[in-house]
């Protein structure tokens, strides 16, 4: 494999408790990162102590002290990303990963990927699949292999320039937009289940119980223009995770909430199509990969 380069953006609020074990991941990669910065979003526990430690044992590591907001919020974690993606001007690197403060994996966990990008030139987005830690057991996240969770998105820094960064969204759901910008024009997003990753956590539950978690997801589905069937299909999918019925209850809950209240989109109408058209072929054929067109530009 040719010599790589990367850098990664972890925004990271309060996560004293998880930080530790994601540090430590990283620390020990067989290919280390070029930069890592590491943007504490108004932390008020001992997340910015710990990441001081480590940046003063490894030379790449950069704590980036951000004022944050009172109150938590997916998709303010993209201006937390964006101060630590404005320290990297001037370097230069191959790929720029997304991580967030409350994950782990194995040491060869960015080799792998830097493989797959190697073998697959198309390859925009790459990714392992993620494991939610749910009263104490490891349970796989419910998602296509066409899709990578935002937790570890691993982007070609050349889409990730041409997309423009991410796209902030009320509740999140920037992670999604960046997969559905990149397979609209020619990109393939791709998560491989070969390499595993742990989130100490259950997914969407951070400063909130599951039930308003889901009813926020419902709402943030509605955001990045999801198509009605196919909230509907989601949600029917996942009432085998607890809490079940209810728990896809208050998802649809949200998604229909928001539509009623007419709550404004922060994306192009041209890509709300596009997702709904690829969304409905994933109904009809969904174990297909929905083409399109690769010679229009951003």
């Amino acid at each position: 494999m040719s010599v790589v380069s990367y850098v990664l953006i972890t925004a990271a609020r309060n996560e004293a408790n998880y930080i530790t074990k994601t540090i430590e991941s990283v620390i020990n990669q067989t290919i280390l990162p070029k930069k890592w910065m590491i943007v504490s979003d108004g932390s008020t526990d001992k997340t910015d102590e710990i990441v001081a430690r480590y940046a003063r044992k490894y030379d790449f590591i950069q704590l980036v002290r951000s004022a944050g907001h009172k109150q938590r919020d997916c998709g303010l974690k993209v201006n937390a990303f964006n101060s630590g993606y404005r320290e990297l001007k001037g370097v230069e690197y191959d790929f720029l990963g997304n991580l967030d403060a409350d994950v782990s994996f194995g040491s060869h966990y960015y080799e792998y990927l830097f493989e797959k990008f190697q073998q697959k030139p198309k390859l925009a987005i790459a990714g392992g699949i993620i494991f939610d830690l749910i009263n104490g057991k490891w349970v796989k996240w419910v998602a296509h292999l066409n899709c990578v969770g935002g937790p570890i998105q691993l982007f070609r820094s050349k889409f990730f320039k041409e997309m423009g960064g991410y796209t902030m969204i009320p509740g999140g759901g920037e992670d999604a937009i960046a997969e559905y910008t990149a397979r609209r024009y020619g990109w393939e997003v791709r998560s491989f289940p070969e390499i595993k990753v742990f989130h100490h956590r259950r997914m969407g539950t951070e400063g909130r119980g599951i039930r308003r978690a889901r009813f926020f997801q419902g709402v943030r589905d509605y955001l990045i223009g999801f198509h009605p069937l196919f909230e509907i299909a989601k949600c029917l999918r996942r009432v085998v995770e607890r809490p079940y019925f209810i728990g896809s209850l208050f998802w649809l809950s949200g998604y229909f909430w928001a539509e009623l209240q007419m709550y404004k989109r922060e994306i192009s109408p041209e890509l709300v199509r596009y997702i709904r058209r690829w969304q409905m072929h994933l109904l009809v054929k969904p174990y297909s990969i929905f083409k399109k067109n690769n010679d229009k530009k951003f």
